[in-house]
């Protein structure tokens, strides 16, 4: 079992930047890849990025790449979204998953492949 607790959501102004974090709980932090997904109201979940058990692969959403930034710290067992250039398309709840992974490079894309998920912290991003 890992329990994942999201932080750092909030309000900001387009052109602004936010930082999420993600504390982990629980199993061994490193044997999972770790995602952030998001949430628009009456929209699908939607994959943001996406970072391997080792950190040294990530993979991003089109629309976020060159704006936003994962990265991990296995020592700590967190992950962190840091976010740039924030738009209002952008607005919506973001969440952290967990996926068990056999491999340190790959990096997990479908949510169906994530086994935990965090609360969700709410982004709103305003003109």
């Amino acid at each position: 079992q890992v329990q994942l607790v999201e932080s750092g959501g909030g309000l900001v102004q387009a052109g602004g930047s936010l930082r999420l974090s993600c504390a982990a709980s629980g199993r061994t932090f490193s044997t999972y890849a770790m995602g952030w997904f998001r949430q628009a109201p009456g929209k699908e979940r939607e994959f943001v990025a996406g970072i391997s058990r080792s950190g040294g692969s990530t993979y991003y959403g089109d629309s976020m790449k060159g704006r936003f930034t994962i990265s991990r710290d296995n020592t700590k067992n967190t992950v962190s979204l840091q976010m740039n250039s924030l738009k209002r398309e952008d607005t919506a709840v973001y969440y952290c998953a967990a996926a068990p992974s056999r491999f340190p490079w790959v990096v997990t894309t479908e949510d169906d492949g994530y086994d935990y998920w965090g609360q969700g912290t709410q982004v709103t991003v305003s003109s």
